[in-house]
């Protein structure tokens, strides 16, 4: 695992959060973007999924990525 670290976002096609509790690493490699069917950023310090392409952060509560558009915070 190399340790590549942009913006404080980890690139999960190279880096998973397999140090984070309640994480099943392989499903978040698998999870994209609702919205752009693009790569996601794991933000370890906010607890989301970051969709660059997209401009939005997807929470993950409990340990359970929230995927939806609608609970989605909007980036600047």
């Amino acid at each position: 695992m190399t340790d590549r670290m942009m913006d404080g976002l980890t690139d999960l096609g190279e880096n998973t959060p397999s140090s984070a509790p309640g994480f099943d690493a392989p499903m978040l490699e698998a999870l994209v973007c609702p919205v752009t069917q693009g790569r996601l950023s794991y933000d370890a310090a906010r607890q989301e999924l970051v969709s660059k392409a997209a401009h939005l952060a997807f929470p993950i509560r409990n340990g359970i990525p929230i995927m939806l558009v609608d609970e989605a915070r909007e980036l600047d």
